[in-house]
């Protein structure tokens, strides 16, 4: 195969953010053809961590070998960090004065909408010196990629969850009790809907349902309680809630007035929803209002997911897309293949089969200074056939006494009782 005719150079590739399925398939595309076109590649080990300490010494050479060898594998060959660069002109300077101690003219940067400013920061401060990429990886789907083709990660992700939350509606079913799954995406519910699918469960909470109200612990446990009653009606007294942890972030002004909770920040100023125990809130919550209900016994078990999927082998999917997108990354830097590949920072896509670099400047909310967020669209027929396999209150139940009447009795209500007490949230 002839190759390309490239100037030689030094390529960088890092890794920010939380894991993501398919991080080594794509070091593995942009290495390889950086290595194909004559460059030298290095890996900087956890993020921009060492770059921010003007440390050189944290990098390691990859060739053909080291990266095929991690290539289908889940985790990070070069780890990963959250530290942020962005925080204040000096740390940016150390940034781009390690790079060019180390030779470095390109930069592909693997992660998510933080590192993606922190990679369109890097670009800018360091000029035309610098080449950045940014290939966009999340399990969370929530960056706005054209075609609305997904983050690589989150296929695999969804797949895995899916599993562990399946063995979970067996168990409810088994052991006649109700589970509470808090899934991973901060702001968006795109994760937590995919598993809540594909494993059958009975109904999935998201952020966006709420619109621009904000969720309360109240509203939360209503819908639960609502979809528990309703489940007993038709003879199922079990089943699995899927939470998004969005859901929490979007309560945490009430929740950070409970005594079992903390409210920490990470260096992007993102509140720590690992250390919000916000499952089992809900779970005691849930039980105080069985107990309020005369239900002697209520079997509820909170399980937060998300840490389980991140460094899983990429299926299938995930490996091809990563490759793709790592390849891009590196044909971007080089400027082959596109004559208008002018600019010198950008997020790479694939669209319609085609890699398509999008201008960091075109990803960014002019607003915010950040990359905008891809939301769950609860007016599509995506979520409209996904929220029909849910049990939940909906508002024939309360308006048809045929439907209402069973309902009531499980819960050990008047009909009007009921409507009162789950009127609201059964509108959602």
């Amino acid at each position: 195969m002839a190759q390309d005719n490239a100037a030689p150079g030094k390529m960088a590739i890092l890794v920010g953010g939380g894991p993501a399925p398919g991080i080594n398939a794509v070091i593995a595309g942009a290495a390889r053809e950086g290595l194909r076109n004559g460059l030298e590649v290095i890996g900087c080990l956890d993020g921009f961590k060492w770059l921010i300490e003007g440390d050189t010494s944290h990098t390691v050479n990859l060739t053909y070998e080291v990266v095929d060898r991690s290539r289908l594998r889940g985790g990070s060959a070069l780890r990963t960090s959250r530290e942020n660069p962005t925080r204040n002109p000096e740390k940016l300077d150390n940034v781009v004065g390690t790079l060019r101690k180390l030779g470095v003219s390109y930069l592909v940067t693997i992660g998510g909408d933080d590192t993606a400013f922190s990679a369109s920061e890097t670009a800018r401060h360091a000029g035309s010196a610098l080449r950045v990429a940014h290939v966009p990886k999340t399990i969370d789907n929530d960056l706005p990629l054209p075609g609305n083709m997904p983050t690589f990660g989150y296929n695999t992700a969804r797949e895995v969850g899916g599993e562990l939350v399946q063995n979970l509606v067996e168990d409810a079913r088994t052991t006649s009790r109700w589970y509470i799954v808090v899934a991973m995406g901060r702001t968006a519910g795109h994760l937590a809907l995919g598993i809540g699918v594909l494993s059958g469960s009975s109904l999935t909470i998201i952020p966006e349902e709420f619109g621009l109200t904000a969720p309360t612990l109240d509203s939360v446990c209503s819908i639960i309680e609502g979809s528990m009653l309703k489940s007993r009606a038709m003879g199922r007294d079990y089943g699995v809630a899927v939470v998004a942890e969005g859901v929490a972030e979007r309560m945490v002004d009430e929740l950070k007035d409970l005594p079992m909770v903390e409210v920490k920040r990470d260096k992007h100023g993102h509140v720590r929803l690992a250390e919000v125990p916000f499952g089992l809130i809900l779970k005691k919550e849930l039980q105080k209002r069985a107990e309020a209900r005369g239900e002697e016994e209520t079997t509820v078990v909170d399980v937060t997911i998300g840490y389980e999927l991140r460094c899983a082998d990429p299926i299938a999917f995930d490996i091809e897309y990563g490759q793709q997108l790592g390849w891009g990354a590196a044909r971007y830097l080089l400027r082959l293949g596109e004559e208008s590949w002018g600019d010198t920072g950008a997020l790479i896509s694939v669209q319609s089969g085609e890699v398509v670099p999008i201008p960091f400047a075109d990803i960014l909310d002019p607003q915010t200074g950040r990359t905008t967020v891809r939301r769950v669209n609860v007016n599509s027929d995506v979520y409209r056939s996904a929220r029909a396999g849910m049990v939940r209150l909906e508002r024939e139940d309360l308006s048809e006494d045929a439907k209402l009447a069973p309902i009531a009795a499980a819960a050990g209500l008047t009909p009007e009782e009921v409507r009162s007490r789950y009127g609201a949230t059964a509108v959602l």
